[in-house]
């Protein structure tokens, strides 16, 4: 981590309809000097006011909210406040709320079950831009994703398309993706939008995990970017 992200906490909204779990979770936040709760809701609309006002680097989400599920709010930020990375924080491990938030846009999906350096580790990936699943979760989404595999073929990735993806899975912006490859940040959300399309993903981490799951990309994708 760089001088500049130790200047300038990761800023965290909480959202969790439960006032005893939000504050369980904002002790342990607040221990790391690296993280800053700027703001917690307990339900979804007061999720997507919190966003609107202060534009967090992540907001944890739990699935099931008043008002707005997480997924719903999730559906939002992915139209409305790109920059915000979203965490999926909750008690489900059901196969339709997994697939549903990740389609939804979600960076990452973790159970309550996981301790405290666990869902802190997650939030650092998610403002690294990383995806971050909850290692039930991450088995759970490959076997899903090679359950659908015959489906539906999946159109082979350019080799191009295939280093877009392989940055991205390791946690590079566009900016910093069109850095390494020469080229425009247009030009990468371009080929983005065609791996998407290919493997008829809705998010990076649903794309990423497919191709891994295709053997496409190495199982461990994520890590090399730590290395």
């Amino acid at each position: 981590m760089n001088k500049k992200e130790e200047a300038q906490p990761i800023r965290v909204i909480l959202a969790d309809d439960h006032a005893v779990v939000r504050a369980g979770i904002r002790q342990f936040m607040e221990r790391n000097r690296e993280i800053q709760v700027v703001a917690e809701a307990g339900d979804g609309p007061q999720a997507v006011s919190a966003i609107q006002e202060h534009r967090p680097d992540v907001a944890i989400l739990d699935l099931q909210m008043p008002g707005m599920s997480g997924i719903e709010v999730t559906r939002w930020v992915r139209a409305n406040a790109r920059s915000t990375g979203v965490l999926i924080l909750t008690a489900y491990d059901d196969d339709p709320y997994v697939l549903a938030a990740l389609q939804a846009g979600a960076n990452g999906y973790v159970l309550k079950t996981a301790d405290a350096a666990e869902i802190v580790r997650s939030v650092h990936a998610v403002y690294e831009g990383k995806s971050a699943l909850d290692p039930a979760i991450a088995r759970k989404v490959m076997g899903l994703v090679s359950g659908r595999r015959g489906e539906t073929a999946v159109e082979r990735l350019t080799d191009r398309e295939l280093e877009v993806l392989t940055l991205a899975a390791r946690g590079y912006t566009n900016r910093a993706i069109g850095h390494q490859l020469g080229i425009s940040d247009r030009t990468v959300q371009g080929h983005l939008a065609r791996v998407f399309s290919k493997m008829q993903a809705a998010s990076r981490t649903e794309a990423v995990m497919r191709a891994v799951s295709l053997g496409w990309l190495p199982p461990d994708i994520g890590q090399l970017a730590e290395e």
